[in-house]
């Protein structure tokens, strides 16, 4: 596991624009058992393309004007059981961090993979997801 005091900037990076924390595998259940709105979710991660491309794309998508109902997120190497619960509504994709899920009505409706991030501007990743969001939300 990381150490806390390293993770805890790249925590606050999304909770300080409204992203909720799940900790814990029941706080995963609790939201996303939900089969009402919208909730996307990002699997946080202490790598570059997180720091770089994932975490200012889904900040930059609380700005538009359509979007989920729900920000929520969990840290990889750092909430272990949260982030093997969270996995568990994101298959079939294999565990990737950082990515980002989008859920509507209970159901995974748009998924962004690692492999999706590296490489990829904030912005473009951000593009991504508003035309996920006006598709879904």
């Amino acid at each position: 596991m990381y150490p806390e005091e390293i993770c805890k900037p790249m925590r606050e990076d999304l909770t300080s624009v409204g992203f909720i924390e799940m900790k814990t595998p029941e706080e995963v259940a609790n939201i996303l058992d939900k089969n009402d709105g919208t909730v996307l979710v990002m699997v946080n991660s202490v790598c570059g393309c997180a720091a770089g491309n994932a975490r200012p794309a889904v900040k930059m998508s609380t700005n538009c004007s359509k979007k989920p109902n729900v920000f929520a997120t969990v840290f990889a190497g750092q909430d272990i059981g949260a982030t093997a619960k969270a996995r568990e509504y994101m298959q079939p994709y294999p565990p990737s961090s950082p990515s980002i899920a989008l859920f509507k009505n209970g159901n995974l409706v748009h998924f962004i993979e690692r492999h999706h991030i590296e490489g990829r501007p904030a912005q473009m990743i951000a593009e991504n997801l508003e035309q996920a969001f006006n598709s879904h939300c």
